[in-house]
């Protein structure tokens, strides 16, 4: 059984997250959770290694029939195996879609806030990029219908993000129902990143959005990974699930050379994960929460001009300190003054300088001592 509570050293170890600052800075920025893979999934990788052999790699018919079997069992949807393509990232995906389906000059909606990502890759493909806000109430992100409706109105596709990265939101049913409705009036491809999607918290299941109808499946190119779940993103495996022919053999021809086969090893530790790891799924899944409830009580008792809705997915907290007025912006503040490193709000949208995002995936002891530093920043201000 993980002990959560462990902290284990990662300095030293290539890990992206602890290299990005000096020894005595806490990062606490890119969605890259501070626990050890599950048991299961590393005993696999240790398992495979024992065949001397590590040449390119190729989705086992095993994997293919795991995943048919867990969007059956998770969300009723039933697709086949030759609907899946398999990735070296969820990011590559979105963007190979763009360059399969959209034309320089087309647009491309994105609902804001946004990881940062997303918001580039329309530049990559000249395309035409329209923000739309999600709306911040005291009941969570809104979903602002007569924006979207117009910017959809002027567009070819619609970049969807859910559960959405950096806000938490998770897009209810009759949400999604109204953004597959928006983009079937208006034939626009659906591009949905639902990489989050089995991080969902208080009871809260996912819908992925081509499930809601035929014409959505048809429209829609679904991107997933097992990597943000089982902390398992360095392996650099993912999927996207296309049932329309076409718009998957088109998919498909864009790699151009860009987009090569999928980690051996990552294929391996995708199908242990989906397999076997599900008791280490629950178990994390009932730290963070109980994390995410904590870095809400303590930012409500101890950063009182601080707004915090409260993710009800990933974990990630996005973290409105505008009314705490910090210079040059609450990220470079907290970075110099309590050598703690979060995410820049502008990352997620120019007009989010404002803001940060906090990443609660780690040891309680980690996010205690991340909280410490803010209030230590707070009182030399």
């Amino acid at each position: 059984m993980t002990d959560f509570d462990a902290v284990h050293e990662r300095r030293g170890t290539g890990s992206s997250k602890w290299s990005k600052y000096p020894a005595d800075i806490l990062p606490m920025w890119v969605a890259d959770m501070d626990f050890p893979a599950a048991p299961e999934i590393v005993d696999a990788i240790r398992n495979r290694l024992e065949h001397p052999m590590l040449g390119y790699g190729v989705a086992r018919d095993e994997l293919r029939a795991r995943i048919v079997a867990d969007m059956e069992a998770k969300y009723g949807w039933s697709i086949t195996a030759d609907d899946i393509v398999f990735l070296p990232g969820v990011e590559p995906g979105f963007n190979m879609a763009l360059k399969a389906m959209l034309q320089p000059g087309d647009g491309l909606v994105v609902q804001t806030p946004v990881y940062r990502p997303i918001l580039n890759a329309p530049g990559h493909w000249n395309l035409v990029r329209h923000d739309v806000a999600l709306r911040p109430t005291d009941q969570g992100h809104v979903m602002e219908i007569a924006p979207l409706a117009d910017a959809i109105s002027r567009s070819k596709a619609l970049l969807l993000c859910n559960p959405q990265n950096p806000t938490g939101k998770v897009y209810t049913r009759d949400e999604l129902g109204q953004i597959a409705a928006l983009c079937r009036d208006h034939d626009a491809l659906i591009i949905s990143d639902e990489i989050h999607c089995d991080l969902l918290f208080d009871g809260r299941r996912h819908v992925p959005i081509a499930t809601l109808s035929d014409d959505a499946a048809g429209r829609t190119i679904t991107l997933m990974a097992a990597s943000k779940t089982y902390n398992i993103a360095g392996l650099k495996t993912a999927f996207a699930i296309i049932e329309n022919k076409t718009i998957r053999e088109r998919f498909t021809q864009s790699r151009l050379g860009m987009v090569d086969s999928v980690n051996i090893l990552g294929l391996e530790a995708t199908l242990a994960a989906y397999t076997h790891a599900d008791a280490w799924k629950r178990s994390m899944l009932a730290y963070v929460q109980a994390n995410r409830d904590y870095l809400s009580q303590e930012v409500a008792s101890s950063f009182p001009a601080v707004r915090l809705i409260k993710a009800e997915a990933t974990f990630l907290a996005w973290l409105d300190c505008r009314e705490m007025a910090l210079t040059p912006d609450p990220q470079t503040f907290f970075l110099e003054h309590g050598k703690v490193g979060f995410s820049a709000g502008s990352e997620f949208g120019a007009e989010y300088a404002g803001y940060i995002r906090v990443n609660f995936g780690c040891p309680r002891s980690l996010l205690s001592e991340g909280l410490d530093r803010m209030k230590r920043a707070l009182h030399k201000k």
